[in-house]
């Protein structure tokens, strides 16, 4: 009995805050979890450029709207649902993945949640654990599934690393330098035949 588990942006659908950043013009928004491998300190960062330029939950969830899943993504879920079990474990919040995880037909997302005050300021975040991609990947091998994961980002590496079997997503130089112990699939032909190789 296998599960896979999954990230979601960059392998689904956008990075959502490279496009939120190209929408608002803010240059500081382009880093993501492939370029600071401290989640704490990006989400901080993050917050405080929102406070400078006034953005609220509104604005990103407005950029969010216009998104669309990568082409083949759906299909890729699809496929992946009918030979296993599917969860997508995302450092993304659940005011943000709505309009994506509808397009997707819903898949079992695990994220986090925002705080957000009486004026549609995001004033912090709440992560749903400690270390939350290792721990769902333990939390299915206590139940006796065996885990194969794969991701693109540095928040990814916990997950990957504690997983039976894992694989790189399209990832970038530095991440692909640091971790060189993961296969490599570029695109989701490439994916679909590792996952085969795994079961």
């Amino acid at each position: 009995m296998h599960v896979i588990c999954s990230d979601l942006e960059g392998v689904f659908v956008p990075e959502v805050w490279i496009n939120v950043s190209k929408k608002t013009g803010i240059e500081e928004l382009k880093l993501t979890t492939r370029d600071i491998k401290d989640y704490d300190e990006l989400m901080n960062y993050r917050l405080k450029i929102l406070d400078k330029h006034g953005l609220k939950l509104k604005d990103i969830q407005d950029v969010i709207a216009t998104l669309k899943p990568l082409d083949g993504a759906m299909e890729m879920i699809k496929w992946m649902q009918s030979v296993s079990r599917v969860i997508i474990v995302s450092d993304t919040f659940v005011e943000f993945a709505d309009p994506l995880m509808r397009q997707l037909d819903y898949p079992t997302l695990f994220c986090h949640s925002l705080e957000v005050d009486e004026t549609n300021r995001i004033t912090g975040y709440k992560l749903r654990q400690k270390d939350p991609k290792r721990m769902v990947v333990k939390a299915l091998q206590s139940l006796n599934y065996e885990v194969i994961a794969f991701g693109d980002s540095y928040n990814d590496m916990s997950m990957l690393e504690q997983a039976d079997k894992a694989f790189l997503y399209r990832p970038p130089q530095n991440v692909i330098n640091d971790y060189p112990q993961f296969p490599i699939a570029l695109n989701y032909d490439e994916m679909r035949n590792l996952l085969e190789s795994m079961f």
